[in-house]
């Protein structure tokens, strides 16, 4: 993205498309955000891969193994953030975002009869779960993989962009956009 936008509509529909791409484009640094969740009275925060973005229902989606200590985090604290730097365009995004996590469905089955011949798939069928010390004993594994996805809706973008010609700031959320002070 060489030439600045000026107005907060094009701004917002830029970092959407830049989000879309992200999906798809495995070398865009938004590609790998950093999900941070609440952990009792502790922030937990780690990368996550952005599989999907629903533009029209400002949706992100990521993938997760259900045993993951973001599950039940996400089940007992549903709000979090999900930050996001892209070097290249020099934007920062920290989206606010409620979570939700499904296991069983069509939206599990559909996406994991993609998914589970591929090499990715190894990562839903650990007989441990993610975090487990690997000399304790491990389970037996099981005929179901532990795969789930993370739906973070987003509520609001607070966008930052770092640039020479001067820093700016605006937050996108509620219907409403308005600039801040960087």
């Amino acid at each position: 993205m060489n030439e600045r936008l000026a107005s907060l509509d094009a701004i917002e529909a830029a970092l959407w498309r830049e989000l879309a791409v992200a999906v798809t484009d495995k070398q865009h640094a938004w590609r790998t955000p950093v999900l941070a969740t609440v952990d009792d009275n502790a922030a937990d925060a780690r990368t996550v891969v952005l599989r999907e973005v629903d533009v029209q229902h400002r949706r992100l989606v990521c993938y997760t193994d259900t045993r993951a200590a973001k599950v039940a985090q996400s089940t007992r604290h549903p709000l979090g953030t999900l930050l996001m730097w892209s070097p290249a365009i020099g934007w920062q995004l920290r989206c606010r975002v409620r979570l939700t996590v499904e296991d069983s469905g069509l939206a599990i089955s559909s996406r994991w009869a993609t998914l589970q011949h591929s090499r990715a798939a190894q990562d839903y069928l650990s007989p441990l779960a993610p975090g487990a010390r690997l000399d304790a004993a491990a389970p037996t594994a099981s005929a179901r993989a532990h795969f789930g996805i993370v739906d973070a809706e987003v509520l609001a973008i607070d966008w930052l962009e770092l640039h020479p010609d001067g820093h700016r700031r605006a937050v996108f959320g509620d219907g409403a956009a308005r600039w801040l002070q960087p």
